[in-house]
């Protein structure tokens, strides 16, 4: 009897015990959470948690699913619960500042239209044509709105990259301003070779359209205070005043994007065949870790692009058409672009020993060779270029960004400047540094024609998207520039893909026998429809009539069994959720339960017999 009573005692206090567990962990430690994937998807970065700690107003998030027009998309669903999770985990990690709102906008619904208003995009993907969303909108106090339209799974590496960049541009909404330093005639101006007015660079049309931009020549003294981004492009003449400014900004972590070129096909002295057009920044790059030469140009025999000259269609092994793996699909800056077109580009390397974060953006491919650009500026003859020809077998970088730490260029403020204070070194050292300054011109990744009177440039080439990316990324914080791409979540299911390949194999099986039942009816149909009697009406025998009833009834159970094997197909996948679920909501507690149990029972036994 004692001994029955200790069982059920022992029982009551277990129930006791987890109940009491389960209450101190919702109270105490809800905000608590363990991320133990492989690349810690649901975690974030250091870089997203300082951009929610500057967060000064509220901000309302709306993310947009629809839950009920995705039922049965299993991989978009999986997606979506990612998303969701990782946006609760931005609410839970801003003390109150991110307010987030889980809309499901029914078709019809008041949901829907506001979805529509704040410019998202349904992808019509649902049962019935029904439209399916999962975008997030954000507002902040100031009635300022940001959006992403939809979130792409095939872009999950960047998608806490793209929610930090939402909230940062709502806590700080301010214009970015944008300061070209060049004397290249990227504004427009009078062509010296014809004496004729040529338009603004499309790139930097573009850039006016999204930025403040202000533009100032290389005889410039001093960077504007204003500055967010600073454009360098083929930077030569900079007098020491200019470069001591540019350093100085660099050492305060100011974001710096260098158009470096060993030879311009865009200066003018280039254009004439004359030697000049190499960059001059040297001097500050080496300083801040980068290695660049202006004497020598890259031939690349593998990315070379086809140009038509006089003898013909020829490889240009100076002009380059750079895709594929040499794009850093894992940086925000390159991800997703199919090409870039450039020429006459540089070689770029890290300083050795060097302190510095290298990753490198854009490479060339193996094949490839070093030509002096003084050589290569006089060179009109493509076949003269391959000819001379040797293959170094080395992959160079032509594009890196480079951040950390790094040293100041000068040892003193220069004679004859004025300034407050002078900072030797820093850690936040932000610069994206591309060894070619021709792929900003037009030609080289767009064309132009006349539209009803109208110039419509149409890209062939990302060369515009590339620089859009660049001054995106360097116009926001130290602390969104910090957050990388990360890992997915997705695991293939192999167990289920088997299953499904199975069913559709015999679901097109199925569909190709209708197919030839349907063409086999069609010729019947059109013998009959030549059997005419008088007034032209459509006459059929009873034999005839028999055929095509026996047919449409064959039809119809074709399409049952059609029906039918989808159905089992999708049996056959929730059977093995529900095993799934059974596994870790009965089968595992249950286990647990029995081990626990033994463990007092073992514990009991030695207590009885004075072992413990």
């Amino acid at each position: 009897m004692l001994k029955k009573f200790s069982n059920t005692f022992t029982a009551i206090l277990l129930v006791v015990v987890f109940t009491a567990l389960v209450l101190i962990n919702n109270l105490l430690f809800s905000s608590v959470r363990l991320d133990l994937t492989e690349d810690q998807v649901y975690s974030l970065s250091d870089g997203s948690k300082q951009i929610l700690q500057e967060i000064d107003e509220p901000i309302h998030l709306y993310f947009f699913y629809s839950d009920k027009a995705s039922n049965g998309m299993t991989s978009l669903r999986n997606y979506a619960n990612r998303v969701e999770s990782l946006l609760q985990e931005y609410a839970s990690a801003s003390d109150g500042k991110i307010i987030l709102h889980e809309i499901d906008p029914v078709p019809f619904s008041e949901a829907e239209d506001r979805a529509t208003q704040f410019g998202l995009t349904g992808a019509t993907l649902g049962n019935g044509g029904d439209a399916v969303y999962l975008g997030l909108a954000g507002s902040n106090a100031y009635d300022d709105q940001k959006t992403i339209a939809f979130f792409d799974p095939q872009q999950e590496s960047f998608l806490e990259y793209e929610i930090s960049k939402l909230i940062y541009q709502l806590s700080d909404p301010k214009q970015v301003n944008v300061s070209v330093i060049t004397d290249l005639p990227v504004m427009g101006g009078q062509n010296p070779m014809t004496g004729q007015m040529d338009p603004p660079w499309t790139i930097f049309t573009q850039l006016q359209q999204l930025y403040t931009v202000q533009k100032l020549g290389n005889d410039a003294s001093v960077v504007p205070e204003d500055t967010d981004v600073l454009m360098l492009v083929n930077p030569t003449g900079y007098s020491e005043e200019l470069q001591f400014s540019i350093d100085q900004y660099a050492m305060r972590g100011g974001k710096i994007l260098a158009f470096v070129d060993p030879h311009s096909e865009a200066d003018p002295m280039a254009a004439m065949g004359g030697a000049g057009g190499g960059s001059q920044l040297s001097k500050l790059l080496t300083s801040w870790g980068v290695q660049f030469d202006p004497t020598q140009v890259v031939l690349d025999a593998a990315s070379g692009l086809d140009i038509r000259t006089q003898s013909g269609v020829e490889r240009h092994m100076g002009y380059l058409g750079l895709q594929g793996d040499m794009l850093d699909a894992d940086d925000v800056v390159t991800s997703g672009l199919d090409v870039i077109n450039a020429a006459s580009v540089g070689a770029l390397s890290k300083v050795k020993d060097s302190s510095i974060q290298w990753t490198p953006l854009i490479y060339s491919s193996d094949n490839t060779d070093l030509v002096d650009s003084a050589t290569y500026g006089v060179t009109r003859d493509v076949q003269a270029l391959a000819n001379n020809f040797k293959s170094k077998n080395q992959r160079y970088t032509l594009a890196a960004r480079v951040s950390g730490k790094a040293s100041s260029a000068f040892d003193q403020v220069p004679n004859g400047v004025e300034v407050d204070s002078f900072i030797s070194q820093t850690k936040q050292l932000n610069l994206i540094v591309v060894a070619d300054s021709d792929l900003l011109t037009d030609r080289f990744w767009g064309s132009q024609s006349n539209f009803f009177g109208q110039t419509v440039f149409t890209p062939f080439a990302n060369n515009g998207d590339f620089v859009t990316n660049a001054v995106e990324n360097l116009g926001g914080s130290n602390a969104l520039i910090s957050v990388r791409s990360r890992g997915t979540f997705a695991r293939p299911f192999e167990v289920v893909d088997q299953l499904t390949v199975k069913a559709e194999q015999r679901f097109r099986e199925k569909e190709q026998v209708l197919q030839q039942e349907l063409q086999q009816t069609e010729q019947q149909l059109t013998q009959l429809q030549s059997q005419q009697a008088e007034g032209g009406m459509l006459v059929l025998n009873d034999q005839q009539q028999q055929a095509v009833d026996q047919f449409m009834q064959k039809k119809i159970h074709i399409r049952k069994e059609l029906r039918e094997v989808r159905h089992q197909l999708d049996m056959d996948i929730e059977n093995l959720g529900s095993l799934l679920k059974l596994l870790n909501i009965a089968v595992a507690p249950i286990l647990l339960v029995l081990l626990l149990g033994l463990m007092a029972r073992i514990i009991r036994k030695k207590a009885s017999r004075g072992l413990i």
